[in-house]
């Protein structure tokens, strides 16, 4: 039997729990949890009964592996929701699928809606050419984003960084209305700091021509045309926010025989030559093992080693990440007017979440977590449960604010940009921090190849997941790093470079083809 060490409760180190001890193999296995939840940014957080989705989560995948891993676990409705009876309508449902309105453990099928919200009025996410879009912008401004766009279809600026990237794809005016300042609030640097890769990554062939493309081929009825929908329509969501998947998933490594442990830090990996023997915990507890898979920030991976190469411990330490703050605010009503044909409870904007592009505010997005579950909302017919989210570091001034500022902060910018008329809306509010929540490309990044190719020489480490792997993954690409790394240990594979490939295909994981 083999000792296989897990480090990090969330998507990906549960995935390779789940796996190992699923599958063929004699297997034992130890997953360490630093936190006492399961979900990693992925969790879900219970404050006075309602529930907070820290980051927002759509399980929506291309992958069929994926998709059959999260109906085998929790299973599509297959009647309407507590939202879908009030307003009378049929979501699509599954045949001989469970009812959420008297089971817990289900995936709701809900509405994709996210929108940017800048100057006082909603625009579509990705910007599309409706009517509306014109009509927000306004002659002049709509003529000036035209012919910018049509300059960066004529004149290509080298793509050298995340600024020119967004220029050639949407052009000067659009970036500068809708990417420059977000993206600079999110990284904490301008976005000609940046590595363009990251937006390729994102975006994934999005663009104006993209969309005018599309446009024509409806007009013209084009056969066989090649669509991105860009950003799917309606995806899968677990009754009780995402973290419910992942402690329904570590329940389930318990009962097969799986050893897990919260509030179990590793701060250290004892490497003899070519190989990881042991982990050691920040209480003193050191656990040996066969192979180690990790999900924990490759800067925290290397600091915690020994022997470490100068190069790869420098390239490692210099690795830069971005920590967010949300606040939950419990309101009785919203000032947004609801313009959509979308029907929803109390008439609120249908948006899951929503991105802030007014320089007049810190807040980065909003989530409504109305529209991700009905049961996110202890009253769902008298309340409203908003999630105002930050971008800072942490330590950082921002970082270090009491609840009570932060707060204050929010209901001051929710006022300011007209989400609520009065603060005496507000009936309650909570803070949540989420540390490393985005690996940020810029700094030693541009060097990372180089130090995964020094990683690949332990023979008996998988780095898996968004911070094991220092990428923006998404919660299935998170899943599917830990498939490929179950899939080397199986067969006894050093190869891991089908587990470094995931997520590197030019198509982005929402968008998908239509003919």
């Amino acid at each position: 039997m083999k000792d296989i060490l897990i480090i990090g409760g969330g998507p990906a180190g549960l995935t390779a729990a789940y796996e190992l001890l699923s599958g063929p193999g004699d297997y034992r296995v130890t997953l360490f949890e630093e936190s006492d939840v399961f979900g990693g940014i992925s969790k879900t957080v219970a404050y006075h009964g309602n529930r907070m989705d820290m980051g927002g989560h759509r399980f929506f995948s291309k992958a069929a592996e994926v998709n059959a891993w999260w109906e085998k676990l929790l299973p599509v409705q297959g009647a309407p929701a507590k939202d879908d009876i009030l307003l009378g309508r049929t979501p699509p449902l599954a045949e001989g699928g469970p009812d959420p309105e008297r089971t817990d453990e289900v995936m709701l099928m809900r509405r994709r809606v996210s929108r940017i919200y800048f100057d006082g009025n909603f625009y579509d996410y990705p910007i599309s050419l409706k009517p509306e879009t014109f009509r927000n912008m306004g002659f002049v401004k709509t003529v000036k984003c035209g012919f910018s766009a049509l300059g960066a279809m004529l004149h290509k600026l080298p793509e050298d960084n995340l600024e020119n990237f967004y220029i050639n794809s949407f052009g000067r005016e659009l970036y500068s209305m809708f990417f420059e300042y977000y993206t600079e609030n999110l990284w904490g640097r301008h976005p000609s700091e940046i590595d363009a890769s990251w937006g390729a990554q994102r975006t994934k062939g999005l663009s104006v021509m993209g969309i005018l493309k599309d446009v024509f081929g409806k007009v013209f009825h084009v056969k066989n045309r090649e669509v991105n929908t860009s950003l799917i329509e309606e995806f899968k969501y677990p009754k009780l926010g995402p973290g419910q998947l992942w402690e329904v998933v570590a329940a389930k490594v318990e009962a097969m025989g799986g050893t897990v442990l919260k509030n179990a830090q590793v701060v250290g990996l004892e490497k003899e030559g070519s190989r990881i023997t042991a982990v050691t915990l920040a209480d003193g507890r050191r656990f040996e093992g066969d192979a180690v898979i990790s999900s924990m920030p490759i800067r925290d991976l290397v600091g915690g080693m020994n022997d470490v190469p100068a190069e790869p411990a420098r390239i490692a330490k210099g690795l830069p990440y971005r920590d967010y703050m949300t606040l939950g605010v419990l309101v009785k009503k919203l000032a947004l007017v609801n313009k959509t044909n979308m029907t929803t409870v109390g008439n609120i904007v249908p948006d899951c979440w929503v991105y802030v592009q007014d320089r007049s505010v810190k807040m980065g997005r909003f989530q409504i977590y109305n529209n991700w579950s009905p049961y996110l909302v202890k009253d769902l017919e008298n309340t409203v449960w908003v999630g105002l989210e930050y971008f800072c570091n942490e330590g950082d001034a921002f970082w270090s604010q009491s609840e009570e500022e932060f707060a204050k902060l929010g209901v001051e910018e929710m006022l300011r940009i007209g989400l609520i008329t009065d603060a005496s809306d507000v009936l309650d509010t909570h803070m949540e921090k989420v540390k490393k929540a985005y690996p940020a490309y810029f700094d030693t990044y541009a060097e990372i190849d180089r130090l995964t190719a020094w990683l690949d020489t332990i023979e008996n480490l998988y780095c898996v997941g968004r911070n094991g792997q220092h990428r923006y993954n998404n919660l299935d690409h998170s899943m599917m790093t830990s498939f490929e790394a179950v899939k080397c240990i199986r067969e006894g594979s050093t190869d891991r470079r089908a587990l470094w490939s995931v997520n590197t295909e030019k198509e982005y994981h929402e968008e998908e083809k239509k003919s």
